[in-house]
């Protein structure tokens, strides 16, 4: 058998020289340690303050135990803490050897008989009453008669020299991964307003990116949850707790945009009364498929995806300030788009996408199909000079015309169908560039269709659509 005890002491060191300690490093949960833990043994327990691993059967698939610990290293779940090392034939020998190195001690060359009786915790409770006997060490208490022992001092504490011994088999809970994350943690003081829960929510955020990566999932909603301390208020009755529901548009395993995303959102909500629990369940994950680099560097590029900095946005100025155009199934161009709150209509929009292609500035392009990728909300008149229509400069037709007859169908909005008869031109501007305009048929727009010409006399001008 082959144990390796592992504990994390919270003492970072900082990056610079004489600066200052972090104030914001959390460690992950205590569940959150052992699932990272199941990545190299699935015979993973806690017992006491360490972390233990049984790895005489996978040690080799990684290599040998130096294959195994740089494995470990590599992997640390807290990098800004300080962890802590000890290996041994027993988990009561790992976790002795492991209590000397936290003490900066080192361990007697024969373990376990030289090493000290406070490291055994089945001795603590009887250390006086060994220390007036003379038992100092294990080996010392081990020479003890055995029935003499187990009568004075308990069970306990001959099982645990028998296991130090290798006379008696070890029997642990092993630790399992969940199918659903779901955790709940006691906040160090009462939280009196929503930003204060971010340095405990941090924690578990970290130890739901550790169940992601372990489960090879990622999220696409989620609850904060936090427990309210007080029943009532100024006699008013009030809920057991308060949530928070966070969504994404696409699965994510690293938490920074989450937890940006949390920040934003509590920095806005208002608390019914101060918290003393908070709790982290996720609502809906997705197989992770992970990311789809380029080996050309330009291609990789830094920063938020469009998603995040969309979700930021909402979240930081409120989903009605950030809107996304919507296509409509209307063959009117003023009914062909909604906006609509760009967040929640985000998804569908992913991937779909494709760069548009430039228009050449030729009298022969068919404007058939061609919309501007901008409409005005009400199309603006334009001044005409010599019957020649004006906006920023004279504009010369581009393409076009393109005529559209609208208005003979019911109208979606529920409202009376208004009758439209248009030309429209893509025009160039001299200070503008590609606008669509259109000349508006007075004389022929009350006319039923068979008794109209088409010979291009209108009235007005106006301008609908701009061109990027």
């Amino acid at each position: 058998m082959r144990w390796i005890a592992l504990q994390w002491q919270l003492e970072p060191t900082p990056a610079v020289p004489g600066e200052p300690l972090p104030q914001d490093v959390t460690l992950p949960t205590r569940e959150a340690l052992g699932w990272w833990a199941l990545q190299f043994t699935p015979r993973v327990a806690w017992l006491d303050e360490a972390l233990m691993l049984e790895v005489s059967a996978c040690e080799r698939l990684w290599g040998g135990a130096r294959g195994l610990v740089a494995a470990m290293l590599a992997s640390n779940p807290a990098p800004e803490a300080r962890l802590l090392r000890a290996d041994g034939s027993s988990s009561v020998t790992a976790l002795a050897r492991l209590r000397l190195f936290a003490a900066d001690r080192r361990p007697p060359a024969d373990v376990p008989a030289d090493l000290p009786l406070r490291t055994l915790s089945a001795a603590r409770p009887h250390l006086d009453m060994l220390e007036r006997l003379g038992c100092l060490r294990w080996g010392d208490v081990e020479k003890l008669p055995r029935a003499g022992v187990a009568r004075r001092f308990g069970t306990p504490l001959r099982e645990a020299l028998d296991v130090a011994w290798l006379r008696r088999p070890e029997v642990f809970p092993w630790l399992e991964l969940p199918e659903h994350f779901e955790l709940k943690i006691e906040l160090p003081a009462l939280a009196e307003r929503a930003p204060e829960l971010m340095w405990s929510a941090g924690r578990l955020l970290r130890s739901l990116q550790i169940w992601l990566r372990a489960r090879h999932r990622g999220v696409l909603a989620l609850e904060l949850q936090w427990t309210l301390d007080l029943k009532r208020i100024d006699g008013v009755d009030l809920p057991p707790s308060q949530e928070l529901l966070l969504r994404t548009a696409e699965p994510l395993q690293d938490t920074a945009h989450i937890q940006r995303l949390m920040g934003e959102r509590l920095a806005t909500q208002k608390m019914l009364a101060p918290a003393s629990w908070l709790r982290l369940r996720s609502l809906e994950t997705a197989p992770w498929g992970g990311a789809s680099l380029s080996f050309l560097p330009e291609d990789n590029r830094k920063g938020d995806a469009l998603h995040e900095l969309v979700e930021r946005l909402s979240a930081r100025l409120g989903e009605g300030s950030v809107l996304a155009a919507v296509p409509q199934a209307d063959h009117r161009p003023d009914g062909m788009q909604q906006w609509l709150p760009a967040r929640s209509n985000l998804r569908r929009f992913l991937g779909k996408t494709t760069p548009g292609k430039p228009l050449a500035a030729r009298r022969d392009v068919q404007a058939d199909g061609i919309y501007p990728g901008w409409l005005l909300p009400d199309p603006l008149r334009l001044e005409t000079r010599q019957g020649k229509p004006l906006w920023r400069g004279p504009l010369r037709t581009v393409a076009g015309p393109q005529r559209l007859e609208t208005g003979w169908w019911t109208s979606t909005d529920g409202q009376a169908p208004q009758r439209a008869v248009r030309d429209y031109f893509i025009a160039e501007s001299p200070g503008a560039g590609l606008v669509w305009i259109f000349q508006e048929l007075h004389r022929q727009r009350d006319m039923p269709i068979e008794s109209r010409t088409h010979d291009g006399e209108g009235g007005d001008w106006f301008l609908h659509g701009l061109y990027a």
